[in-house]
This record gives structure tokens, C-alpha cells and sequence, in this order.
């Protein structure tokens, strides 16, 4: 399983990345590969580092570390470029009465003969984002903004708890294509690394089968070559976001995780059961 994510999820980026590439962030096709590169060129480079840091720091806590960093990083690219526009807080009238008074900045509502409630609110500030930001794909945090429009005219009689302004709520967020390439860099490296982990384990959890379990590893990460790419079409024809790829490859990373601490455990319950009793 675990190889089915660092290899299998590595060839499946590597095919999946241009075509992400040119539709999520509309680049060039030449453009797409240089950055789908920056995924898989230290995915292979880095393995020799992933087998050396097995050997020094044990392939279970290095297969700990590459888990949990892909975990993240999926974390972080899983929200999807946005552009919306949703309800937000109004403003709703405290007493029956009538509307005398309504603009852009605040509604009068008169409650009786002497008495009369003014609204303030909120007005739009401009653009949330300018067709120049848009164009150079410089932003990095996502940006909001809420303003309040009246619904009522004058001399419209209201109730109380009646609708007086809608709120209104803009938010964008670009996914900034760099920060996307940056972390696809990170999920690459530890993918090279987990590759080399996975391996380590052979020898250290099957001494007598060295040879068909290597066979079997193999089959499986190409298996994910395979499959992956897949998936990923099935998920993003259903959800018709890019970033659903991202989202599978959390619930993946996420069920290794949980295999792995479950198939550690029982171990050290075979091998130690007296220790484990103690830690328990």
C-alpha cells in the first residue's frame, strides 16, 4: 500500500501534472512540463538519500516522516482556486416601523412618533481584486470582503426581524501557481525518499522472501501508475475541481498511516507483550 502511493502516486503525477497544469492555471504546454518536471526530477534524484536515511534512522520512523509530510502538503493543495460570491451578515430591523430614510450608508426606521432606529452600514470598498493582481498571479492568502445593501424603500412598512440590507461576502483565492509547484516539489522529494523506505523494510520484515515480496511491492506501484491517473478523471468528471486529486491522495496517505501504526502495534504485541502491557 505504502509503495502504491510513493511510486504509483509519482507516475501518476507525473502524467497528471501538464494537463493540471494548462487547465487549472492556463500555461503553455512547454511551460506545463517544466513545471510538472519540478515533481518528478527530485522524486528520482532524492532516492539514494531516502535509502541512506532508512539505513541510518530505520525505514518506519523515515516512512512516519514521508507520510506525514505528503498529509500536509495534500492538506494545503486541496482548496481549489475560488471566486465567490456567497450571503453574508445583514442587517435585520429591532422594532416595527416604517422606513423614512435609506442610502448607502445607513437605513432610518421610525418606531412610533418620537422614536426612530438608524441602521449604519456597511458599503463596498472597491474591488477585492484588480484585473493587474489577476494578471501577474502574485497573491498569496486568500482575500474577502463584505459590504450591505438595502432591500427596503422608503416608506415600506416593516416588522420586526424583518430584512433590512442584505450582507454580501466576496472571496477569492488564486492557489498561486508557484506555491502550488513549490509544494508539489516537497510531495515529489518525499515520494523519492518513501520509495527507498518501503524497500528497506524488506529485508528487515521478510528476510526469507526478499525476493517475492520485492516482486509483489513492485506490481503494486505500478499497479498505482496506473490506476492513479484514473481516478483521477473519475474524480474531477464528478466533481469538476482539479484539486480532487489531491483530495484522494489524502484519504490514501491517511488510511497508510493508520495501517501502518495498527501493524506496528500488533508487532510489538507479539514480539513484547509484557513491555506493551507496561506502556499501556
Amino acid at each position: 500500500l505504502y509503495y502504491f502511493f510513493v511510486f504509483g502516486g509519482f507516475v501518476a503525477l507525473a502524467q497528471w501534472l501538464v494537463p493540471y497544469y494548462v487547465n487549472a492555471y492556463a500555461t503553455s504546454v512547454a511551460l506545463a512540463g517544466a513545471l510538472a518536471a519540478c515533481n518528478s526530477l527530485p522524486s528520482g534524484v532524492i532516492r539514494a538519500v531516502g535509502g541512506w536515511m532508512s539505513d541510518a534512522w530505520g525505514a518506519r520512523l523515515v516512512m512516519y516522516w514521508v507520510l506525514g509530510l505528503s498529509l500536509v502538503c495534500c492538506v494545503l493543495l486541496i482548496v481549489p482556486q475560488m471566486d465567490i460570491r456567497s450571503p453574508g451578515s445583514g442587517i435585520m430591523a429591532r422594532a416595527s416601523g416604517r422606513v423614512v430614510s435609506v442610502s448607502d450608508s445607513e437605513i432610518v426606521v421610525e418606531s412610533g412618533a418620537e422614536r426612530q432606529n438608524t441602521y449604519a452600514l456597511k458599503t463596498k470598498q472597491g474591488k477585492l481584486v484588480t484585473p493587474e493582481e489577476r494578471a501577474k498571479r502574485l497573491l498569496v492568502l486568500p482575500r474577502s470582503m463584505a459590504w450591505q445593501e438595502p432591500v427596503v424603500k422608503e416608506g415600506q412598512e416593516v416588522k420586526k426581524k424583518e430584512l433590512l440590507a442584505r450582507g454580501i461576502t466576496e472571496i477569492f483565492f488564486q492557489a498561486n501557481i508557484w506555491i502550488f509547484t513549490a509544494l508539489s516539489l516537497i510531495i515529489g522529494a518525499v515520494m523519492g525518499i518513501g520509495k527507498a523506505a518501503v524497500y528497506k523494510h524488506i529485508p528487515d520484515y521478510f528476510p526469507e522472501d526478499i525476493g517475492v515480496v520485492g516482486g509483489i511491492v513492485g506490481v503494486l506501484g505500478g499497479l498505482g501508475g496506473f490506476i492513479c491517473p484514473v481516478i483521477f478523471g473519475y474524480l474531477l468528471r464528478a466533481t469538476g475541481l482539479w484539486t480532487s486529486c489531491w483530495m484522494f491522495f489524502l484519504v490514501l496517505i491517511a488510511v497508510c498511516l493508520v495501517w501502518m501504526h495498527w501493524v506496528v502495534q500488533k508487532m510489538m504485541k507479539s514480539k513484547v507483550p509484557e513491555l506493551v502491557r507496561q506502556m499501556e
